[in-house]
């Protein structure tokens, strides 16, 4: 029986993971160093999954401890979730996120070489393309990183590439991820920021509507977009988690790399957004536009049909309901 490692499988990505793992009976262990999450967490996935979450409060700078619990849990496989992940902050301080996001990837990666685990399933972002040449992207977009997170996720890729091509004992898989948003249908866990300060548009949204002197900040009104807001491709939260699930069955039996987009296919402005959760929740959300930021771009979606035909992966979730689940979990926390 496959045992999985989850590194930073607290988070809001990981955690939505592991309940999908925990569904078809798959046995796996949490380690997270909680910086961007809550340990809470754990009560609330024990909840859903019916069962004893195995957790360790781990860096995955740490080695010699990533060592000792791959060899006691007999892991045989990993999902690299444990990351920093904000464009902004990783523009205000690029060594942290060199630091943890490769040094952090080389550490485990040296674990699994030393404990002779080989099956790895990344995860990427949608980032590493940079500004768009076209659209939708597939994976045979150029990468051109404009920021140093996308840049950190890239630098990974490259090694875990090279890694599979001068080892072709490795198994490994990325998934370039596009803007997850929504929460668990039991409304247990969702998007939760440690701070109200989140980067991330749903959590702001939700604190604007909470909170009456806050106000979700748009960043740019001028871009090539039908409103002037920017253009993401919003994919729910357990389309995501499920595509890990096709993912890890496809590391199980492919060696070598490969890369995977994950999004819907489809583009929705921030706008688009803020209207559709507005018509969900019946409230109004107070925005202020501003100026742009560096490091953001007009416009990107995805090309999933590569997901769709080698993994049998598909997004079954629209923009409404991304909304609603995400105003159903803020109502209880």
């Amino acid at each position: 029986m496959k045992n999985i490692l989850l590194t930073g499988g607290l988070g809001y990505i990981g955690s939505h993971t592991a309940s999908v793992l925990a569904e078809k009976n798959l046995k796996f262990f949490i380690l997270d160093n909680l910086t961007n999450c809550r340990f809470e967490i754990i009560k609330s996935l024990e909840e859903i999954t019916n069962q004893k979450i195995s957790f360790l409060k781990v860096d995955i700078r740490d080695t010699k401890k990533l060592i000792e619990i791959i060899e006691k849990n007999k892991i045989s496989s990993v999902i690299h979730f444990a990351a920093l992940k904000s464009v902004e902050d990783s523009i205000n301080d690029p060594i942290k996120y060199y630091e943890v996001n490769i040094g952090g990837t080389i550490s485990l990666l040296n674990a699994m070489k030393i404990t002779g685990v080989r099956e790895i399933l990344f995860s990427s972002s949608a980032t590493v393309y940079g500004d768009p040449k076209y659209l939708p992207i597939d994976e045979k977009h150029i990468t051109n990183a404009i920021n140093p997170y996308g840049n950190s996720k890239l630098i990974v890729e490259k090694i875990l590439s090279e890694l599979s091509k001068l080892d072709k004992s490795w198994s490994i898989t990325s998934l370039r991820y596009f803007n997850p948003i929504g929460a668990h249908p039991s409304t247990l866990i969702g998007d939760l920021p440690t701070t109200t300060k989140s980067k991330n548009l749903m959590p702001n949204i939700i604190n604007s509507i909470k909170n009456a002197n806050s106000k979700v900040n748009i960043f740019g009104k001028d871009y090539d977009t039908p409103d002037g807001t920017g253009v993401r491709d919003y994919i729910h939260i357990m389309d995501l988690a499920n595509a890990h699930l096709k993912a890890l069955n496809f590391v199980n039996k492919s060696k070598g790399f490969h890369v995977f987009n994950i999004g819907t296919g489809k583009g929705y402005s921030v706008l688009e957004l803020i209207n559709t959760f507005e018509k969900v929740s019946g409230l109004k959300v107070p925005i202020n536009f501003v100026g742009r930021r560096d490091g953001d771009i007009s416009e990107c979606y995805a090309d999933p049909s590569k997901a769709n035909n080698v993994l049998g992966w598909y997004s079954d979730f629209n923009l409404k309901d991304m909304c609603l689940s995400s105003w159903e979990f803020s109502k209880i926390n």
